[in-house]
């Protein structure tokens, strides 16, 4: 798969590069310090998977979260792994708030496991999704107090949750909770049944339920 990577620290650029470069199944398309530099990457070589950091030049704002939205539109089968140095609870949800298909949000900490990176990389290029879980804990904690419609699962049932919001199929569920995979199917069925979510298909079913999970927890 083809990879264009973006961050402004040359030292931490750098680092990634030979990451991602040592990778048999990736190919380093390009990096760029810049918005602009990415840009172009993105138009010249049309990459399987972007991982960019949030904040770039010139603005440094949320110059990553501006390229996945855009990219989401105008070129949808295309990955975008964001890199933060912060548990960015909202930067999160605006990443996911048009799906989580194609989408990893990475905290940069985590880089220094190179197979760890490379993973996250392919489950995104692959269509599934990456969510730090220090940021799903972080949103977990800052809104434990609040009323929502999660009250209505169970423990098990919110554990279940939490992993599919990591991007997890049933199947790593399973072996993450030490279930069978048909004790997870049941969980995800009456998961999307006490929100409401039975009518509609499987994939959107999965990726609203991990959105009422971030928003509420």
């Amino acid at each position: 798969m083809g990879v264009v990577l973006a961050e402004d620290n040359a030292l931490l650029r750098h680092g990634l590069v030979r990451l991602i470069g040592a990778a048999d199944d990736i190919i380093l398309l390009g990096s760029a310090a810049d918005l602009p530099g990415l840009e172009q990457l993105i138009e010249e070589h049309s990459p399987d998977v972007v991982v960019t950091d949030i904040r770039m030049p010139p603005a440094h704002s949320d110059e990553g979260i501006a390229v996945a939205a855009r990219l989401r539109t105008e070129r949808p089968g295309t990955g975008v792994l964001l890199l933060s140095q912060y548990v960015e609870a909202t930067y999160a949800l605006r990443l996911l708030s048009d799906g989580t298909a194609r989408r990893g949000y990475l905290l940069k900490e985590r880089v220094a496991d190179g197979d760890e990176l490379v993973d996250a990389i392919r489950r995104v290029a692959a269509g599934g999704s990456v969510i730090d879980p220090t940021v799903v804990e972080g949103l977990v904690a800052a809104n434990r107090q609040q009323p929502s419609e999660l009250d209505a699962l169970t423990p098990r049932e919110t554990q279940v949750l939490g992993e599919m919001a990591q991007g997890k199929s049933n199947a790593a569920i399973a072996a993450s909770l030490v279930l069978s995979e048909r004790a997870v199917e049941k969980h995800t069925n009456s998961i999307f049944s006490k929100l409401g979510l039975s009518e509609e298909r499987d994939l959107n079913r999965r990726v609203s339920a991990v959105l009422v999970y971030l928003q509420n927890r």
